[in-house]
């Protein structure tokens, strides 16, 4: 049920100004959740309240407005007390305070707690489901222009009866409703911490910088997505866990792809002898000091990497048959921390799900939109097991220009039977195009995967320390 004209105007019981509303239509049109909350809820005036929850946790200073608030608000108004009330207010104001994503995942929970609360103490309550349905059928007419002057005034001493019975049973039930709010704080958070896993990349500290880039409309459809669906959650959660073993892994790589052998002569301040450097702190040697270091002739490091950090493109080959379903949503955080460092290092990224057929996914530079990342969430092939059609779906995205230089991870935990005909040639294409495979096999059944592995490892489960090899290609 969409919003009657008589709360058209001034609908706020909080300091709200022009800026604050307009936000909140802005945010409630990016949002089916909030609509679908403001359409189905049983309370007249619970777009309003929608509202106000948003503003108390967006503004700098919200505050429950004194006068000039209408007596159809009084339940809204009830509501935000208690809500504001609350001694958790503050502190999780500190996460939600002038930031648009978290004010809006805390309103949404906020909305749906307060709405399933409300149903279940009308569904307890015989005259409130009449007082309700009532209340519901003016506001129909009115929707339609047929209300008349006398029903008018019914509507509003129906409106004032509902939102009496329903102030008893806000005060009656306060600790339980409160409950139902640290929950909802709670889920929240869930929420955010899963965006921040999911769009942050695998350099400390970036999540907030990336998030900041994605457009708010897509941001509300992730956490839409992550509110609504556990697996996604899950998901979220091994992504952020494996993009933390990424980040070291690749620190790591990277302090030993470089190595000092011997001196040299420049100018390049890391590199710098230590000796130098107390040449420089020494008054008297300062001078002569600069002057070496503008003409390159200061002493410094020889450095010699060891190996070329910046690879060509990474084929992951993801086993989504039967028996990996117990694993989808630690294989797909894998998956999504592996496409972290490709994006970091400016890498293509291809996803190869396969049982007993395959679906081909392909990001450039390592880039996965939101959509995408929902549809990848979503999917799951399910059935036998086929490493011939996945391998052939790799070497296809190879033959392709800008994966001719791609690397393939393969991952599995199950057994498949391949021809030595195709053996062959898969591993001619292999000698022509130059590129190798990495096998992460979950359990013991190798026999067939080093047929057509350069490398193989095998763990119990795929967050195993072995399984880590795959963050260093």
């Amino acid at each position: 049920m969409r919003r009657s004209k008589i709360y058209e105007e001034n609908n706020s019981v909080l300091n709200t100004d022009a800026f604050d509303r307009r936000r909140f239509k802005e945010i409630l049109e990016m949002s089916q959740r909030l609509q679908k909350l403001s359409d189905e809820s049983v309370l007249p005036t619970f777009e309003p309240l929608l509202s106000d929850i948003w503003a108390s946790q967006f503004k700098m200073k919200p505050v429950i407005r004194d006068k000039d608030v209408d007596e159809i608000f009084s339940v809204n108004k009830l509501f935000m007390k208690v809500i504001m009330a609350d001694e958790y207010f503050t502190y999780y104001r500190s996460f939600t305070r002038l930031n648009d994503l978290a004010s809006t995942i805390c309103t949404i929970k906020f909305g749906e707690m307060i709405n399933d609360w409300l149903n279940q103490k009308v569904e307890e309550d015989k005259n409130l489901q009449d007082q309700v349905r009532y209340v519901q059928q003016l506001l129909r007419k009115q929707q339609k222009q047929q209300i008349q002057d006398v029903e008018q005034k019914s509507l509003v001493d129906a409106m004032s009866e509902l939102n009496t019975g329903l102030q008893q049973i806000i005060l009656g039930n306060s600790d339980c409703f409160l409950q139902s709010m640290d929950q909802a704080r709670k889920e929240s958070k869930q929420v955010n911490d899963g965006i921040k896993s999911l769009l942050g990349g695998i350099s400390a500290g970036n999540a907030e910088t990336t998030i900041k880039k994605v457009p708010l409309r897509d941001q509300i459809i992730l956490a839409e997505k992550l509110a609504s669906s556990k697996n996604m959650r899950k998901i979220a959660d091994w992504a952020g866990r494996f993009k933390q073993i990424a980040q070291k892994k690749q620190k790591t790589k990277q302090d030993q792809s470089v190595e000092r052998k011997g001196v040299t002569i420049g100018n390049d301040i890391e590199k710098l002898l230590s000796v130098e450097l107390s040449l420089y702190a020494n008054r008297l040697t300062k001078l002569d000091f600069l002057r070496r270091f503008a003409e390159k002739q200061t002493m410094q490091y020889e450095q010699i990497g060891c190996e070329d950090l910046k690879k060509g493109p990474i084929v992951l080959c993801l086993d989504q048959s039967d028996s990996m379903s117990s694993l989808d949503a630690k294989s797909k955080g894998f998956a999504l921390a592996l496409l972290s460092i490709a994006k970091k290092q400016r890498r293509d990224f291809c996803l190869v799900l396969f049982s007993s057929n395959v679906q081909v996914f392909e990001y450039r530079k390592g880039k996965i939109a939101i959509t995408q990342m929902v549809r990848l969430a979503q999917t799951f092939l399910g059935g036998g097991t086929n490493f011939a059609f996945a391998l052939n779906a790799a070497v296809k995205v190879i033959s392709k220009s800008r994966f001719k230089k791609a690397d393939i991870v393969f991952i599995t935990d199950g057994e498949d039977r391949v021809t030595d005909s195709f053996l062959k040639l898969f591993n001619e294409e292999k000698s022509k195009r130059t590129f190798k495979v990495l096998s992460l096999i979950i359990g013991s059944n190798s026999k067939t995967v080093e047929q057509f592995s350069d490398r193989l490892v095998t763990v119990k489960d795929i967050d195993d320390e072995g399984s880590f090899t795959a963050f260093e290609v």
